[in-house]
Order: structure tokens, then sequence, then C-alpha cells
């Protein structure tokens, strides 16, 4: 058996206000550290017996709340850069009225200065390949940009097809087949199960 766990970090500041983060490294929100907390009992469901993180502070975060042990840290599982679009909110970008954010949304955009698409896919692809080598349960602590580019590459998903990975929700692939399979997306936790931690 080869599964793909793949958890997006929990909520940051920024994420509740809608703000591009890419590579900005924002800590959790208590909302974020409480999102992680419930999601937990989901992945040791699994039991996974390697678990690899972004290098950026929130999936690291999200990854010590999970309760699991990193194996290592791996860069290729970072959000993409978003360039020039780094810090603006959704409502900035959309009120420009060019399209552009609903055309990035669908994969047919790259903002200014930002990792083009066909890059964040490459770099993801080669991290899944060596995760595959050796069978058993994977768990990666990433981003949306990365799971989205994954379930490009495993199940054919594009962009535009997808509805947006929440921060705090684990997906799940079968690499064990003769090909790959979903078998979760964007499992989460109901906000009663969440709370409104403030720690």
């Amino acid at each position: 058996m080869t599964l793909l766990l793949l958890v997006r970090h929990g909520e940051t500041d920024w994420n509740a206000e809608r703000r591009l983060q890419g590579r900005e490294d924002r800590p959790l929100s208590a909302r974020g550290r409480g999102q992680a907390r419930a999601l937990a009992p989901y992945v040791a469901r699994y039991r996974p017996d390697h678990v690899t993180c972004s290098p950026l502070l929130r999936t690291r975060q999200t990854a010590h709340l999970l309760g699991v042990t990193v194996s290592g840290l791996d860069p290729r599982w970072q959000e993409a850069d978003l360039g020039s679009w780094t810090g603006r909110t959704r409502e900035e970008l959309v009120a420009t009225g060019d399209g552009g954010y609903a055309a990035w949304r669908a994969g047919s955009y790259q903002p200014p200065g930002a990792e083009p698409l066909t890059a964040l896919r490459l770099r993801v692809a080669a991290a899944i390949d060596d995760l595959a080598i050796g069978g058993g349960v994977h768990l990666v602590v990433t981003h949306g940009g990365p799971i989205r580019a994954a379930c490009h590459l495993l199940v054919a998903l594009e962009p535009a097809a997808l509805v947006p990975v929440p921060p705090g929700s684990l997906t799940v692939f079968d690499l064990g087949g003769p090909r790959p399979r979903l078998r979760a997306f964007n499992v989460a936790p109901g906000p009663e199960e969440v709370g409104d931690s403030t720690d």
C-alpha cells in the first residue's frame, strides 16, 4: 500500500484577511491552531510512516499540533512564490477588473514575478516520485498550491475544476494501484470540532 496524505496548514491571519501569502512566512492564528488540533485524529487514523513538511513556519506549526514527528523538511512542498501579488487581498485583485485573479485561480494566468505553474508542478512531481519509491503511508504538511498541483499530476484535475483547498484540511491519494486514485479531498473537522481556541 502506498498512500499520500496531503494536509494544508491551518489558518493564518492573512488567510482570515483573504490576503495572498505565497512564500511570506506567517504563523498560525489561534483559529489555525485549533484547526490543526481538530484534524489530528483524522490524520492519526492513517498511521503515517513518514512525515515531510514544507519549511515554512505555518506548516511546521501545523505538523507539531498534529502530533506527528517530522522526518524532514522539503522545499519542493512549499507554496508558490506569488511575486507582486504577495500580501494583496482577493478583493483588491478582483477590483482591478482585469480578470487576472479568476484566471490565476483557473490556472491560466501567472502574477507578475510569480513562480510559473509549470515549475510548481515539476517540483511537486519530483517530490511525489521520491516518496512513492518505497511504498507506505506518507504525510506531507504543505500548502494549497502544491495540493492543487498534486491533483493535476495524479488524477488530471485542473485548477478550474477544483474548489479551493481550505486551511486545516486533508486530501488523500492512493498510489498503490495501476494508476493513482483520489480517496479523499478537503476532509476537515466541522466548526464545532475546531472551536475558538485563543491560546
